[in-house]
């Protein structure tokens, strides 16, 4: 028609579900008698994400806090999984925790309990714990406890294990270990009695300025975390002990530090916004490098696909994606609160990292805003 002179206006319209009749069906009846009740109840997860205030209240055993984390029990990343589907990053952090707990001597020991199912695993998920990327917890591992006032909801994450041979990067090395048990036994104890000290922290405020900082407080937390340590750091040095020295060291050189927090913030706010019934929010978002799964508010099915490989990935030189694992990971909760990839459009370093332009992470970030 433009090509015939004819005026025309080009409408931003896609055929419903792709023409399936049975998806345009059900649409029918979700905008037809059920529209109201659905826009009133996402209305109201749309309340509940806005006005929640999560704040980091202390730092606890995963078996203080975690009631029904009992037995030889470890806690992972994503949606539900037996053992044998696991991808190897997720593996050798499992068989890691399981050596930490005391259940093995060593990660080939550790595999064989596995083997025999003789530990049970679960989706931290399902305890309102968030963990990163390929980590797996047990039930001597500190918690980060995160309470939303607002909504009486609370929610856990594990304090990042940091850059480096750790195991939530997927290694079970002798190094990787140590790390979980320098994290068990002294950054924990320490970073639980500098919570009791500061009081309850707001985290929402350190997220928002962060964001302001260039933080997208995802893949980027650096100011996010420089805020953090600030508010810590006169409580910190009145800890006695030498411990307080290695702690120091640890928060100092660990820029990923906030992520945890930031994880376990936003699980705080969508486990007051799962409540609401009848709405089509997804509140759960989660990967375990071998399925990606996602759950409506006010259910608790969870709706898996196959993970998808990773985009722009970067890669140690002499490896490519043939031995890359899929997506792994709880962070993408942080997109359910509007972080992450919603807030890449005020991060630069971020837009750089990916490989694109300000204008690329502008678009992520306009992209998700429709969603």
């Amino acid at each position: 028609m433009r090509s015939q002179g004819r005026p025309v206006v080009q409408v931003d319209w896609r055929i419903p579900g792709g023409g399936d009749a049975e998806t345009v069906a059900m649409l029918r009846r979700l905008f037809g008698p059920r529209a109201a009740a659905v826009d009133a109840a996402n209305a109201e997860v749309v309340r509940r994400l806005d006005e929640g205030v999560p704040m980091l209240t202390s730092v606890e055993p995963a078996a203080s806090v975690l009631p029904d984390l009992g037995g030889r029990t470890v806690l992972h990343c994503g949606p539900p999984i037996a053992w044998e589907e696991m991808c190897d990053p997720l593996r050798r952090s499992v068989r890691a925790a399981v050596v930490v707990e005391g259940w093995a001597e060593c990660p080939a020991a550790a595999g064989a309990l596995l083997d025999r199912g003789d530990v049970l695993l679960q989706p931290a998920n399902h305890q309102r714990v968030v963990v990163p990327m390929a980590t797996a917890i047990g039930p001597s591992s500190p918690l980060q406890v995160v309470d939303n006032p607002s909504g009486g909801t609370r929610a856990f994450s594990p304090i990042n294990q940091g850059p480096g041979e750790a195991p939530w990067f997927g290694m079970d090395s002798p190094a990787a270990i140590e790390r979980l048990r320098m994290l068990r036994d002294v950054v924990g104890p320490v970073l639980a009695a500098v919570v009791r000290s500061a009081g309850p922290i707001d985290l929402t405020s350190l997220a928002g300025q962060g964001v302001q900082m260039g933080d997208d407080v995802h893949v980027r937390v650096q100011a996010t975390t420089n805020l953090l340590v600030r508010q810590l750091l006169p409580h910190l040095a009145a800890v006695e002990g030498p411990e307080r020295v290695e702690t120091a060291r640890f928060l100092s050189q660990n820029h990923l530090l906030f992520l945890n927090l930031a994880m376990a913030a936003a699980r705080s706010l969508t486990e007051w916004a799962s409540q609401v019934e009848g709405s089509s929010v997804v509140t759960s978002m989660a990967r375990n490098g071998t399925t990606f799964g996602i759950r409506l508010a006010g259910r608790d099915r969870w709706f898996v696909d196959a993970a998808p490989p990773i985009g722009h990935a970067l890669y140690h030189a002499g490896y490519g994606p043939e031995v890359g694992a899929p997506d792994i990971g709880d962070s993408a909760v942080l997109e359910l609160v509007g972080l992450g990839g919603a807030a890449a459009a005020g991060s630069p370093s971020v837009a750089a990292f990916l490989g694109g332009t300000m204008a690329d992470a502008l678009a992520a970030t306009e992209a998700m805003d429709r969603i």
